[in-house]
């Protein structure tokens, strides 16, 4: 019986991410179950050679192997995150510590302190970070009004989203909107 092996990659924070670490496994002929955000499941361990070559082809492409526990941990919760911030088509209504205590298969306190003691930010400031840069996005296509991406995006108001907003990046959306060019920040950089 093989024995599968998860492998914990920083930085994937897209669909082009998935596929450009499943053309990295391809080339170094690894075998692979799954790949997700943040995860690879391998059908058999990869000789430690084969893993410093991956390694290496990750960095060159801005990924990080990661060790497992902590960082791991860490690299997790932003992946659900991420996923459910940008690629879900779901509402934002969820309870995401639910979520991320669900997927990670631990207390939601333990996750949030070690969350915070590593990154200098608590989860829920991450999270709010990343609903930014999704409003940021819904304004730059330009295909929902404020009301529909306060909505979309659970907030109370559109005096709340534009309140977070104008907090976090110095200007209201409207004014975000109107620039030409507009500054966003790579997921993985937040």
């Amino acid at each position: 019986m093989k024995a599968e092996q998860i492998l914990h990659i920083k930085n994937m924070v897209c669909p082009r991410c998935i596929m450009a670490v499943k053309d990295i496994l391809t080339q170094l002929e690894i075998q692979y179950q799954d790949v997700q955000l943040g995860q690879v499941i391998v059908s058999d361990q990869i000789d430690q050679y084969k893993l410093l070559t991956l390694d290496d082809k990750l960095n060159a492409l801005g990924f990080e192997l990661l060790e497992p526990g902590k960082s791991a941990l860490i690299s997790q919760i932003k992946s659900v995150i991420i996923d459910q911030v940008h690629h879900k088509n779901e509402p934002f209504s969820i309870n995401f510590s639910a979520l991320i205590s669900d997927n990670l298969h631990h207390e939601y306190t333990y996750l949030s302190r070690l969350f915070s003691s590593v990154e200098g930010i608590t989860i829920e400031k991450f999270i709010l970070l990343q609903k930014i840069e999704k409003a940021k996005e819904y304004l730059i296509y330009n295909q929902m009004t404020l009301s529909e991406i306060a909505n979309e995006m659970n907030y109370s108001s559109v005096a709340h989203l534009s309140s977070q907003f104008k907090k976090e990046t110095g200007m209201t959306p409207t004014q975000f909107k109107g620039q030409t060019s507009h500054h966003r920040k790579p997921l993985d950089k937040l």
